[in-house]
């Protein structure tokens, strides 16, 4: 029986997984150094920026949370530095 390989399954654009990881990790330095500017950050914001690819707005987030930012919730749809 066949299966798929999920380490090379082409998500949204063609990327793989470990692509789709490395491009959040990029994008979340980038909205790090917004965030300390402006102080929040919408996730409409993050969605736009990731052209609407869930996987990499999923990660972002994720990788956001891990460095101690606030990624809100649904009532509260922004991200913003974590009060301590």
């Amino acid at each position: 029986m066949d299966r798929c390989d999920r380490r090379v399954r082409a998500y949204k654009n063609g990327k793989t997984l470990e692509q789709c990881r490395e491009e959040a990790k990029s994008l979340s330095s980038e909205f790090k150094t917004y965030i300390e500017k402006k102080g929040k950050l919408l996730w409409t914001e993050i969605l736009e920026q990731v052209d609407h690819d869930e996987l990499i707005y999923k990660f972002t987030l994720k990788f956001l949370r891990q460095d101690g930012y606030d990624i809100g919730n649904y009532k509260i749809p922004e991200v913003k530095k974590a009060i301590l």
